[in-house]
């Protein structure tokens, strides 16, 4: 049977994608990028902030059109929306015939094979332990770079986010399970790991009693086929020595770091559940500057939460303009029912969001472009991920780029390149984002 698979939202959530498409190539199924063509239709979904809900359920209702009227015989429905609205989506949507939480991805071939024989299907495990799926992934981010999703569920519970509620507490991945799935895909040509989870930095606590990602990161060290390990999401307040010690001795690891931040002023971090204060940011950050001076770090801000006064948005950019990040993202509070900030008083008009978004981002647009300015002349390791059409010029990423999230390097050359390929870049140019170069001599 062909089976299209729509996966929606983060990079987490692609993993879980690509273990399932995984198992049912396993099993025989061919996956199609057609909806017409498609016999069964996935949709892993995402619900963390409004804009991703909206995406998910009209994707949902999108592909119920092919249930109704096409060839599609099996519409599935997983991932974080799966697990939080369970019965309406049953309920309101006929055209769904299975609905898995996020715990129960590994029953995807029950799920399809019960509603191909009349039945519909509901599974959701308690968010303990991890879904187990034996057959090799599928990638799909193109062969040069895979995400390892080292860790599931979080115990933060900060009061803006839903997730501990859709993915349960943490749990680590045992390390000689990541290693395996790590060698298997360097095998398959992947030359850069992102090690991902809702929190990477406190990997391993649950099952080895401290935190364990500098251990890790020495054992993905040992694969040969591997050129770069790169981390996301550490929370800055369990960004221990090790662990820096670690990405200063392994040259594999990128000196690159995604620290969440969220917001500057005290009281807001407060009021969000966040664990540091200003102060404790400002010494983190000068902390692993000191350390590897040629660190990149990107974080993502909230603006607009409850109760936030100009002053407090005055301050956040002020703080921002002393940091200068390299990379920053900013999303717009979105209140999200059965989180205690949703109760809040004082909550903020959506202009007024956008307003201090777009004041946020104009503001580090400026300190991106001064930043690639600074970058000119200066020798950068690129890693090529495709051509540029109709021109003599690649597109690619330094150890600076995250994939996805960050810039691109594009490279002036007439020499014939391919996807994976490294080459050395001297930069000749810089846009507000991204920067020119052309191969060194």
């Amino acid at each position: 049977m062909k089976i299209l698979f729509i996966s929606l939202g983060c990079d987490k959530n692609l993993v879980d994608s690509e273990h399932m498409l995984g198992l049912l190539v396993e099993h025989g199924f061919e996956i199609t990028d057609s909806e017409e063509d498609a016999e069964v239709i996935v949709i892993n979904t995402c619900c963390f902030i409004h804009d991703a809900k909206e995406e998910s359920i009209q994707n949902i209702l999108e592909m119920a059109k092919y249930r109704t009227a096409g060839s599609c015989k099996v519409l599935l429905v997983t991932g974080c929306m799966a697990e939080r609205y369970r019965d309406e989506i049953i309920e309101e949507i006929p055209e769904v015939d299975a609905v898995l939480g996020t715990n129960s991805y590994d029953k995807i071939l029950d799920a399809i094979q019960d509603v191909l024989c009349g039945d519909r299907f509901q599974e959701y495990a308690d968010l303990k332990g991890l879904p187990k799926i034996d057959a090799q992934r599928v990638v799909t981010t193109g062969g040069h770079y895979e995400y390892l999703k080292i860790a599931e569920g979080c115990d933060k519970h900060c009061t803006y986010c839903i997730i501990p509620k859709l993915r349960g507490p943490y749990r680590s991945v045992p390390m000689e399970e990541l290693i395996a799935e790590a060698k298997t895909m360097a095998e398959q040509g992947v030359k850069e790991l992102v090690l991902v989870a809702q929190e990477t930095t406190i990997y391993g606590i649950d099952l080895y009693g401290k935190p364990s990602l500098h251990l890790l990161l020495k054992e993905l060290c040992k694969i040969q086929e591997l050129y770069w390990i790169r981390i996301l999401y550490c929370y800055p307040e369990d960004i221990y020595p090790e662990l820096v010690q670690t990405m200063k001795e392994e040259p594999k690891v990128c000196h690159y770091l995604d620290l969440p931040i969220q917001h500057a002023n005290d009281e807001i971090l407060r009021r969000m559940g966040r664990r540091t204060s200003k102060q404790e940011l400002i010494d983190k950050i000068d902390f692993l500057r000191s350390e590897m001076p040629d660190i990149t770090l990107r974080t993502t801000l909230i603006t607009g939460f409850p109760g936030e006064t100009k002053e407090q948005h005055k301050e956040l950019l002020e703080f921002i303009n002393d940091m200068e990040f390299d990379r920053l993202g900013v999303f717009t509070y979105s209140p999200e029912e059965g989180t205690p900030a949703a109760a809040m008083e004082h909550q903020i008009d959506e202009e007024v969001k956008l307003d201090r978004q777009a004041e946020l981002m104009e503001l580090q647009q400026d300190i991106s472009a001064e930043l690639g300015e600074r970058r000119i002349g200066q020798e950068l390791l690129v890693m090529i991920e495709g051509k540029v059409a109709d021109e003599d010029a690649y597109v690619g990423r330094s150890q600076a780029d995250a994939p996805g999230v960050d810039g691109y390097v594009f490279v002036n050359t007439p020499e014939t390149l391919v996807s994976g390929d490294f080459v050395r870049v001297k930069i000749t140019g810089a846009l507000e984002y991204d920067l020119i170069g052309e191969i060194s001599q």
